[in-house]
């Protein structure tokens, strides 16, 4: 299975449209979207070509391939512009190996708290918009950061995963960081 990450869009049409390019392109079989996907948030800055309805319906155009889950920005009126449920804080997706992905946010659950996991299962979480791919204290930890407003001097980016391994890419394809599982 191939799985393909985003977070944090921030309804900017120029980064949606980026990350489905780069989605398509890859063949991965799932768009996960970790939250914070149409509104800016009133912590941040107006994205560049902050569009959410543009947005909206790009994303709706594949939303049989989507899962996603809510991030702290978005809202019930977010969801009646979205064709595929994303009001729930946090799923599951069971890999072939019998390891589970807990997909949350990253407000409620991250690295810090997390849920009750097995050793060698892995959080996959936005909300810092800072790239990680790593064990630690058993749990692997993975941010595919953010594609509008990545934050310590990182590039915009998404995430991968396939055959075990995880990885942040930025939008021009650069890899920031991978992990083993």
């Amino acid at each position: 299975m191939k799985l393909f990450f985003a977070s944090d869009l921030h309804g900017s049409l120029p980064a949606t449209e980026k990350v489905l390019e780069l989605y398509r392109a890859s063949g991965a079989q799932y768009l996960v979207l970790l939250g914070d996907i149409l509104n800016h948030g009133p912590r941040n800055p107006i994205p560049e070509g902050y569009n959410p309805p543009a947005v909206a319906e790009k994303l709706n155009e594949l939303s049989q391939e989507i899962i996603a889950v809510r991030g702290n920005c978005d809202s019930e009126v977010d969801q009646m512009l979205l064709s595929f449920p994303m009001m729930v804080d946090y799923s599951w997706v069971l890999l072939e190996s019998g390891q589970r992905i807990f997909l949350t946010h990253g407000h409620l659950y991250n690295s810090s708290k997390r849920p009750a996991l097995k050793a060698g299962d892995v959080i996959a979480h936005g909300h810092t918009h800072i790239p990680v791919a790593e064990y630690q204290d058993g749990i692997f930890i993975f941010n595919p950061s953010s594609a509008t407003f990545p934050r310590n001097d990182h590039a915009a980016s998404y995430g991968l995963y396939e055959n075990g391994t995880f990885k942040v890419v930025s939008l021009e394809g650069d890899l920031l960081v991978s992990g083993q599982l």
